[in-house]
């Protein structure tokens, strides 16, 4: 189990490192193939929009397949197109296979997830979450850096590392992972069936509709973090990359408390504590008044909400057992209509309300929303 586990952990790291790494070479890329900014920014969302979309697809369609078959496949193919980006010639290809990129971690990251609560005793589900959850916080606090680091000698390099890597992954996941037959024998239900079947679940609607209001709120802060510590402390992009390394170790540290909160203290008393906390964290702050307190700040939220996030995944994947992979697809796309959704709110509350103090407000609202949300759909234990 520790092996799988370990895996399932690279997986993420691999996985997060790539979604994160093309931000740091936007500069570096922009030149590269003589586009605009504005261009540039494409090949970031090129990844997200083949990800949010082909998620919601291969979540539903793996529910009926074998699992391990279907994270082969994933791997694979994300493997390719991640080394392809190293040949990539201009902006076109570039965008295809940044694209594709997405695409197949489409079809990965939901069988992490959903085969979690199949491999792990129920009581270690959470914590196991928390294992995984930390090599996505891993990849924002260390793999980026080193990503950035190894593209100052040449932007090709990583991408052709990580491509090598996820090669290696395929290898492992062939030989460590097992066989996953679909929970249910015979005629498939249509992906739109699974997906009513989903949402008619006791306490379903509720527990996604507080995931996307923790999360608006928090992916509302985390987009004008910058704009505020620039308007605010005049830091530069080196000093806010500062901030973000701080909000990783808190992410970091949170994942793996998780679990160990939970079993102590109870799932539904850690969530819905853990948010409330998060909701006056926002609110303190605009009374930050140093850098040192805003690195505290930051650090302590994060640690929170790294310890309150395997929490919830683990709390949707409950909703179903034969539904796991359209669980994962979904939060998916909830993950990436919040983070439209918090983008678009924040902009305007920041350019017209008092800058990041509407913001912050929103985000305590938001968790607010969350703590009533979940308090209603998830049953007492």
């Amino acid at each position: 189990m520790k092996s799988i586990l370990s895996l399932y952990f690279l997986i993420a790291f691999v996985i997060g490192t790539d979604t994160f790494l093309v931000s740091p070479l936007l500069p570096t890329l922009r030149q590269q193939f003589h586009i605009s900014v504005e261009a540039s920014g494409w090949m970031v969302g090129a990844y997200a929009l083949g990800y949010a979309l082909f998620a919601l697809i291969a979540g539903p369609v793996s529910d009926g397949l074998n699992r391990k078959k279907i994270m082969l496949f994933g791997i694979l193919g994300f493997a390719v197109s991640t080394f392809l980006c190293g040949l990539a010639w201009n902006f076109w290809s570039m965008f295809a296979f940044r694209a594709l990129a997405g695409i197949f971690a489409a079809f990965t990251s939901p069988q992490v997830w959903a085969t979690i609560p199949i491999l792990v005793p129920a009581p270690k589900v959470t914590k196991s979450m928390g294992i995984v959850s930390a090599g996505f916080a891993v990849s924002q606090t260390v793999g980026v850096p080193i990503g950035s680091y190894l593209a100052e000698h040449s932007w090709k390099m990583p991408f052709f590392i990580i491509g090598g890597i996820a090669f290696a992954l395929f290898a492992l996941i062939l030989w460590i992972v097992p066989q996953f037959k679909p929970a249910t024998a015979g005629k498939q239900p249509s992906i739109l069936d699974r997906y009513a079947e989903l949402l008619g679940a006791n306490g379903a609607k509720g527990s996604y509709l507080a995931y996307f209001a923790i999360l608006t709120g928090a992916l509302a802060v985390f987009t004008f973090i910058g704009n505020w510590l620039t308007d605010k402390f005049g830091m530069n992009v080196s000093e806010i990359g500062h901030v973000f390394i701080f909000m990783g170790l808190g992410n970091l540290i949170g994942s793996f408390v998780g679990g160990h909160a939970a079993a102590r203290l109870g799932g539904r008393t850690v969530l819905l504590g853990g948010i409330g906390i998060m909701a006056v964290l926002y609110l303190l702050l605009n009374l930050a008044a140093s850098p040192l307190l805003v690195h505290l700040c930051f650090f302590v939220l994060y640690l929170v909400f790294g310890t309150i996030f395997p929490l919830m995944m683990a709390l949707l994947q409950t909703l179903s057992t034969t539904a796991r992979g359209t669980i994962a697809a979904l939060s998916n796309g909830v993950l990436y209509a919040a983070t439209t959704a918090g983008a678009y709110i924040a902009g305007i509350l920041y350019a017209q309300l008092n800058g990041f103090f509407g913001v912050t407000v929103f985000a305590a609202l938001c968790c607010a929303l969350s703590i009533g949300l979940w308090a209603k759909s998830q049953p007492k234990t």
